[in-house]
């Protein structure tokens, strides 16, 4: 039996709006690994060029947390709920999972190892970084055309300076996490 190296990573989870996403990734062999890099390094454009890229030279999957479960469970908990799901979710089940960050989700009948900084050193958890983060903005930017106040279309719905001003003056939206600091403690003043 071949050996499967499934990748995963999650994104969003500093964000102030909209759900945690993560994604699972088992690289075909056709695929360069050379040029993945970790999502945060590559600019928008591309990251949607090797988006598209690893998409067809890949088995993938995508899971998320939604806002009622990262306010039930907190933002760690939804993360390796997403985590668990996208895992679940890949078409072919792997041999390994390596996962970036110091934790890994409960999944039963897996071989799972986090990996520090693993979206800079394993191929698979790079692309895993790029579909997480490309898949969860598009649907941030989505969002951001009926809230064009919040400016989420530039801040991907992260605490900037003109998210949290926005905040302030507009008040939040159904899509805000409130049992987050920033949100909570507005909300406590009024």
């Amino acid at each position: 039996m071949k050996n499967h190296i499934a990748g995963v990573d999650e994104v969003g989870r500093g964000s102030l709006v909209g759900p945690v996403f993560a994604a699972a990734v088992i690289l075909k062999d056709n695929l360069d690994k050379k040029i993945l890099k970790d999502s945060k390094k590559l600019t928008k454009k591309n990251r949607e060029k090797l988006e598209k890229y690893i998409k067809k030279n890949s088995y993938w999957s995508i899971g998320s947390a939604s806002i009622k479960e990262i306010e039930k469970f907190n933002i760690l908990n939804a993360s390796m709920l997403a985590m668990k799901r996208a895992i679940k979710n890949l078409q072919k089940k792997p041999n390994l999972v390596l996962i970036d960050g110091n934790k890994i989700p409960k999944i039963k009948n897996y071989n799972l190892k986090y990996v520090v900084k693993g979206d800079q050193k394993i191929p698979e958890i790079s692309a895993a970084s790029i579909i997480a983060k490309v898949s969860r903005d598009r649907l941030i930017t989505k969002m951001s055309k009926k809230y064009i106040r919040y400016f989420w279309n530039k801040n991907a719905g992260y605490g900037t300076k003109d998210h949290l001003s926005a905040i302030k003056k507009f008040g939040i939206t159904r899509h805000h996490r409130k049992t987050f600091q920033p949100i909570h403690n507005i909300l406590s003043l009024k």
